[in-house]
């Protein structure tokens, strides 16, 4: 059974990571998607994960924006409305980390962490509720992180946008339930991806992984297949929540 037949989905930085393994579940539940990312360095990485998807029989095309950016979200959805016709999900994924101690953090690392994990989402929502208000559906899914819901010593700036999306995705389900706009936030734990790399197997990996209940780190998968549920019909009367999808380490 196919979720996302025929859905217009958009992902955020998608060209590695959780991105990477959303934007390859949506495809694998027929859904056309639509996924940015922002190096030149990730470009033949981009365009591989393009023809992979299609060679699922879906439609995919990537696009280099900046999702910290204003401009470059308005003219990546105009640009998406014109090559797919509509957007039916979007998934605010892009993000980044810069962690030091507060006392030792620049305005500028502050301000870069905002701008690309907080800002962006309030970017993308802003366009993609235009055609989702007119067509009165949609569902828009909004990463977030367990440390913005605990916090976390050297990370404050990080902690500070991820809790900025949960008041933001609480606020948007709100303002657009009545038009049958969904708004949803997922908060993983430790997730496999480049960001965690530095986590290495033996005795730094092993001393966090004792402290999730479930004993492993989460794969990019784990947090696609909650993403997959809350773009579906399955979460039709799901809407404002924060899934914590850190294998119970929030308890």
């Amino acid at each position: 059974m196919k979720l996302l037949e025929n859905k217009i989905a958009i992902v955020t930085g998608a060209a590695r990571g959780i991105g990477e393994a959303i934007v390859l579940k949506f495809a694998e539940h027929g859904a056309h998607v639509a996924f940015t990312y922002v190096s030149d360095s990730s470009a033949e990485k981009a365009d591989a994960l393009s023809k992979k998807i299609e060679a699922m029989g879906v439609k995919a095309k990537a696009y280099k924006s900046n999702a910290g950016d204003f401009a470059q979200c308005e003219s990546f959805v105009n640009d998406v409305l014109k090559e797919f016709g509509q957007v039916d999900v979007c998934v605010n994924n892009a993000g980044i980390s810069k962690d030091n101690l507060l006392l030792r953090m620049s305005p500028e690392q502050w301000d870069d962490v905002i701008k690309i994990n907080l800002n962006s989402v309030f970017y993308m929502t802003k366009q993609v509720i235009k055609p989702m208000m007119k067509a009165r559906s949609g569902s828009i899914i909004n990463m977030s992180s367990i440390i913005g819901e605990s916090g976390n010593a050297g990370q404050s700036s990080y902690a500070a946008s991820k809790a900025g999306i949960i008041g933001f995705t609480k606020s948007v389900a709100k303002e657009l339930g009545s038009r049958n706009i969904r708004c949803n936030a997922i908060a993983p734990g430790f997730v496999e991806t480049d960001m965690t790399s530095y986590l290495k197997e033996g005795e730094g990996a092993d001393k966090y992984k004792a402290s999730i209940p479930l004993g492993r780190f989460a794969t990019g998968e784990d947090i696609a297949n909650v993403s997959l549920f809350l773009a579906s019909s399955w979460s039709s009367y799901i809407t404002g929540q924060v899934i914590s999808a850190c294998g119970g380490l929030s308890m």
